[in-house]
């Protein structure tokens, strides 16, 4: 496996665990919620053919900080985009976004200025309203989630995970997307992430996004239950490019269906245009 997070750097909201391969132009990963970059295991080698591949667990993801009280909210994690990107010394790399780093990369690009070669969003959170009824609940009454006891935390978790698949995953991959989140540290930090969520922080870039300076792309789960592609047709609209659904696949078509999504990246020149294929 190539995929791993053995480095770490400091950041304003704590210590960042990432990873990186491959050779060529830089193209950094940018995972969503609630998973952390090992989402994005099943293509790196692919990736890796055609660009020097930068990914990194978010601030209170994955093998990343989870101290009690961290800010962890979009606001937050655009910045720490920002402080990756400076770190690792990149000038312009190529972006792959997928759901709230969608709203992460983009508020790293309109409201910190951060320069993309290309920027690629997969069912990302960009627009507001966003986030199922549940998400809503959880972050209404945080309080009484938190104390519950670890086996029924374990549960939630992998049935609020198991929500966002159509397809059947390969049950290591399910297994590490849901432990970062059983530890004590993950348990708390599982659902403070629900408290800080807060539409405001899309609404700030909503009438800039035809102000891209990059080309974008726009890939979706034609079958995704936690945003649907209309939603994505929506983005698409406002942005001013065409979308490209991905046939079978649901809200992770990167586990879901790695090869799939491998083949339409490579039909899609102004999403990676070095990718082997194009």
């Amino acid at each position: 496996m190539l995929w791993n997070v053995n480095s770490k750097v400091e950041t304003s909201a704590g210590k960042v665990a990432w990873g990186s391969t491959g050779k060529g132009p830089a193209l950094v990963l940018a995972h969503g919620w609630p998973w952390s970059s090992f989402s994005w295991h099943r293509i790196l080698l692919s990736l890796s053919r055609s660009y020097t591949v930068y990914w990194y667990d978010m601030p209170g993801f994955g093998r990343s900080s989870k101290a009690p009280d961290q800010a962890t909210g979009l606001d937050v994690q655009g910045r720490i985009f920002k402080e990756m990107v400076a770190h690792w010394g990149l000038d312009a790399p190529h972006v792959l976004a997928h759901d709230f780093g969608g709203a992460v990369t983009l508020r790293a690009h309109l409201l910190h200025d951060v320069a993309y070669a290309s920027l690629t969003l997969m069912n990302v959170v960009a627009l507001s309203p966003w986030g199922s009824e549940f998400f809503d609940h959880v972050g209404r009454h945080v309080d009484a989630f938190t104390p519950l006891p670890p086996h029924i935390h374990g549960a939630i978790v992998e049935a609020y995970i198991r929500g966002a698949l159509v397809n059947e995953i390969d049950a290591h991959d399910l297994h590490e997307l849901v432990s970062p989140w059983l530890t004590p540290d993950g348990h708390q930090s599982f659902y403070r992430q629900f408290a800080q969520a807060d539409d405001a922080f899309t609404d700030e870039f909503a009438d800039r996004l035809k102000l891209i300076a990059c080309p974008v792309s726009i890939i979706w789960g034609e079958r995704d239950p936690w945003i649907p592609i209309e939603r994505g047709r929506l983005l698409a609209s406002r942005i001013g490019v065409p979308l490209h659904p991905l046939k079978g696949a649901g809200h992770l078509p990167q586990l879901e269906v790695p090869r799939e999504l491998v083949a339409l990246l490579t039909e899609l020149p102004d999403a990676l245009p070095e990718l082997e294929g194009n």
